[in-house]
């Protein structure tokens, strides 16, 4: 049982640390609007890593296996989205920046609603989900841990608990870190920063997928 719980926490903590262009949304997404939002998201991140642990998990190989055809159309659809994201987050920014000077002369136009924390838990669960990287992770970690013997179903469920709860504590983290920084940069001036170099390693890191 302990075995299968450290086992869960070291796969959890594997595969959501290492800062990619989710964490890098997730964190600006937090920052232009509320802990809560950011929290949601970040549970929406680690809801596909659970569920992704859990197919790996009751099928070992075999769903990496499944998806080899079709891995790289999953990887070009993956890039779409993330690049989709960096450009419409650039160009927003962008925008906000140029109108907001005009407050002061006419009516302030009013700002695009911020997603609801379930929108945001939806959005990340999704984009995740795109992402093969993470099913043939879990798969090549099960397979190769795997012994003789078939695990208990109880080990089978304490090892995705385990995994969920370690990629959302991490998320979680990245969230309060986003909170954090909308915070700090309230500037005009610091908030397009923020969109542009988020969007930035977003597109680049899109490139990156499928180069």
């Amino acid at each position: 049982m302990s075995a299968a719980l450290v086992a869960g926490l070291i796969a959890g903590y594997g595969i959501a640390v290492p800062v990619g262009a989710v964490a890098t949304y997730l964190v600006s997404l937090t920052a232009r609007t509320s802990l809560r939002t950011g929290v949601c998201a970040a549970l929406g991140v680690a809801t596909a890593d659970g569920l992704y642990a859990l197919v790996a998990t009751l099928g070992g190989s075999a769903p990496a296996g499944a998806l080899r055809p079709v891995l790289v159309p999953l990887r070009w659809a993956s890039a779409l989205v993330l690049a989709v994201l960096a450009i419409r987050g650039a160009v927003v920014a962008v925008r906000h920046y140029r109108d907001r000077p005009l407050a002061t002369r006419s009516t302030p136009p009013s700002p695009p609603s911020p997603p609801s924390p379930a929108r945001a838990y939806l959005a990340l669960l999704g984009i995740t989900l795109l992402n093969p990287t993470t099913v043939v992770y879990f798969a090549a970690l099960v397979l190769g841990t795997r012994t003789t013997e078939a695990a208990a179903p109880l080990e089978q469920g304490v090892f995705v608990l385990a995994a969920f709860a370690a990629s959302a504590s991490w998320q979680v983290l990245l969230a309060g870190g986003g909170a954090l920084l909308g915070r700090v940069l309230t500037g005009r001036r610091g908030r397009l920063v923020t969109a542009l170099v988020s969007s930035g390693v977003m597109l680049a890191l899109a490139v990156g997928m499928v180069a």
